[in-house]
């Protein structure tokens, strides 16, 4: 996909910003536990999590290592020509193996058909996602130095093992269905009582709700967390619009355009996500009913990112749509105590759907992966 070089160097800019952002906001336990105080009492999963994080503030269980893998998505809002974020990632940053066959594979097709198209290969950017991310998880382990210890990565499928762990990644556990009886969730408490470091720790995973992300993008929170003027002033330039359904006049606008609003629950793994139609009759029940429920979404503004001709290729077959994309940004930040050894970007995630969707997700079947034709 053709894509402006000023945005690239943007979210490429932005990366250790949110990095740093989500080590410290996960330091503060008080403000998630508050913050979260009124989902909790609506979204068992999420007061499950919170239940763990209370658990480890009460034990005053200190992390020394911290290691986080995130991706921060955002698309371009053809009506402002703003790059703005759509969510900030902490859990199980997927697809970061395919984004990066797939920008190997427009750059050979390029440079197979350089004098036909006459394009430059090294326009398509370069995608270290899966290296740089693996290397993370490499260097924890040597931060552990234990030799014996080996990398645990949490999924669907029940793993055994009588070695030391020196670090979990969590493929899984970002949705309910990954816990389907309460062996799970024993299993989350051993893991994050245990001395290996956690990707995400329970505090790393609370900070990628979507009622943390509206929390953030409030006036003065940044500044809570964040020290540089110019840092806060980048990060919140980023920010769409956000608002809990508390505020009557975002839920009046939303009630009466809903083509403008997403409405978002608390969610991780796409398909979530509530549009049009849906959004309104929703909105006009949770008002109906006077639920509390209303304490488990948020309201985001709708970004239309400008559409372009594009070629979708499935099973060998191709159409030819108007597409539009979201790309994101992998990161990685490993801390061992005051010692930042790792903020980085790493690499990135490109995915296009028709414009015509809503959804967005590959493994769905509605989106699929692209690489970056810098311009």
């Amino acid at each position: 996909m053709s894509f402006p070089k000023v945005y690239w160097e943007q979210a490429l800019e932005l990366a250790p910003l949110f990095n740093e952002l989500v080590h410290r906001v996960s330091l503060d336990g008080d403000f998630l536990q508050q913050t979260l105080a009124r989902t909790k009492e609506v979204d068992p999963f999420t007061r499950r999590l919170l239940d763990i994080h209370s658990k480890m503030m009460e034990l005053n269980k200190k992390e020394d290592i911290q290691l986080g893998l995130t991706r921060s998505d955002y698309m371009v809002d053809g009506a402002t020509d703003k790059l703005l974020q759509v969510e900030l990632n902490t859990i199980s940053t997927s697809s970061n193996g395919l984004a990066c066959g797939v920008s190997e594979l427009h750059r050979n097709l390029i440079r197979h058909h350089e004098r036909e198209l006459g394009l430059d290969p090294a326009s398509v950017v370069g995608n270290t996602a899966i290296t740089q991310h693996a290397e993370a998880l490499a260097t924890a382990w040597a931060e552990y130095n234990n030799q014996s210890a080996v990398v645990l990565v949490v999924v669907q499928a029940e793993e055994r093992n009588g070695r030391p762990v020196a670090v979990v990644y969590f493929r899984a556990g970002y949705s309910p269905a990954d816990y389907p009886s309460e062996a799970e969730w024993r299993a989350r408490l051993l893991i994050e009582r245990s001395s290996a470091i956690k990707c995400p720790s329970i505090a790393h995973h609370l900070v990628g709700t979507k009622k943390i992300q509206q929390e953030l993008a409030k006036e003065k929170v940044l500044e809570r967390f964040l020290d540089n003027k110019s840092d806060i002033e980048n990060v919140r330039k980023c920010f769409a619009g956000l608002w809990s359904l508390e505020n009557d006049n975002i839920v009046n606008s939303a009630i009466e355009s809903p083509e403008l609003f997403v409405l978002k629950p608390q969610r991780e793994g796409g398909g979530n996500n509530i549009y049009g139609d849906n959004l309104r009759e929703t909105l006009i029940r949770l008002r109906k009913d006077g639920s509390n429920e209303i304490a488990a979404y948020i309201l985001m503004q709708r970004i239309f990112p400008p559409a372009s001709p594009s070629y979708l290729v499935r099973e060998g077959t191709f159409v030819r749509d108007n597409v539009v994309s979201e790309f994101g940004i992998f990161g990685a930040y490993l801390r061992n105590k005051d010692k930042v050894i790792i903020n980085d970007q790493c690499g990135y995630l490109l995915r296009t759907k028709a414009a015509s969707l809503n959804e967005g997700g590959v493994v769905a079947g509605y989106a699929f992966l692209n690489s970056i034709f810098l311009t």
